[in-house]
């Protein structure tokens, strides 16, 4: 159960950022609103994670996953641009989240 109450926390996050970027710097109502309460939900689900996970696992995963996904979000659907540093850099972050999962933290 814990596992998919961050995935929720992570796809709301993943949400909330990539609203933030549509907000126009909070001038736009709708993606200011959507910013903000996807937020919230967020920090809710990561909360109760955090109740049966250590929080460097939990955190790990949260932060990683969503900092890859929003970063492939931005080159697909916000046409940001693409290198190979920057799916490099993806690949390391997984990598990590990875390795403090299997380093037993959990």
């Amino acid at each position: 159960m814990p596992y998919v109450l961050l995935a929720a926390a992570i796809a709301a996050e993943i949400t909330a950022t990539s609203l933030l970027k549509l907000s126009a710097g909070f001038t736009k109502l709708w993606p200011s609103v959507g910013t903000v309460l996807g937020y919230l939900v967020s920090f809710a689900l990561l909360s109760q994670t955090l109740k049966s996970m250590p929080v460097s696992v939990a955190y790990a995963i949260w932060s990683g996953a969503g900092t890859a996904v929003v970063a492939a979000v931005g080159m697909v659907l916000l046409h940001e641009p693409v290198s190979m540093v920057k799916i490099g850099g993806i690949a390391l972050i997984v990598a990590g989240v990875v390795a403090l999962n299997l380093g037993g933290g959990h």
